[in-house]
């Protein structure tokens, strides 16, 4: 392409479907990382007295895990119609995967958006809920001078923050590569505009 712009018969190279799938292999794996890390060190932490994790973050994580894992699933679907680019039932799977992993990939971004805007908002108050301490500070960052808290409240703001950010980023990434794929498969399938796009570029 001229100008280093990229087309639908670009997009199509199973070079650069292949590095697509790739791509959402490794993405899926951090996000798989990042989670059971949140859910490990803030997660267990944050749970009441019924050991019932607040909504917002339970739900954030576990769309997060299930992000994960369907990018995994994506980016092999991706590699092997690199491979088999004649494969009509290939080209089918990859566009319901890659649609479902897009529309996930957003709604995580969009939760864990929501997380982080919670969590600043409120000062970090929700984080610190699930301490037994009857002098919880205003602001979670604020050191308890008691030891009835079971975790060092400090630590449970700074590190949820820094664990939620990457996340946000690994899911972002994963709903653009796996809108690229989507739109590989609609044109493998003739189907939109960008179809007639590809046949053209091709002739």
């Amino acid at each position: 392409m001229a100008g280093g712009r990229l087309g639908p018969g670009t997009l199509t190279e199973p070079r650069r479907l292949m590095r697509s799938g790739l791509g959402l292999i490794v993405l899926g794996h951090g996000s798989l990382v990042l989670g059971a890390i949140v859910h490990g060190s803030v997660l267990r932490h944050v749970a009441g007295a019924r050991r019932a994790v607040n909504p917002e973050y339970a739900a954030a994580n576990v769309v997060s895990v299930c992000s994960g894992l369907l990018s995994i699933a994506a980016g092999i679907v991706a590699i092997l119609v690199s491979h088999n680019l004649s494969r009509a039932a290939l080209h089918w799977t990859l566009l319901s995967v890659s649609l479902l992993n897009c529309l996930l990939s957003t709604a995580c971004s969009v939760g864990l958006a929501l997380a982080i805007a919670l969590t600043v908002h409120g000062r970090g108050t929700h984080l610190v809920r699930g301490c037994n301490s009857s002098a919880l500070p205003a602001d979670a960052r604020t050191a308890i001078a008691t030891n009835d808290c079971p975790f060092n409240t400090t630590r449970i703001y700074d590190t949820a923050l820094a664990l939620w950010f990457p996340s946000l980023l690994l899911a972002a990434a994963e709903a653009v590569l796996s809108g690229r794929c989507c739109l590989v498969a609609l044109v493998f399938r003739g189907i939109g505009p960008c179809a007639h796009s590809c046949d053209k570029e091709q002739v």
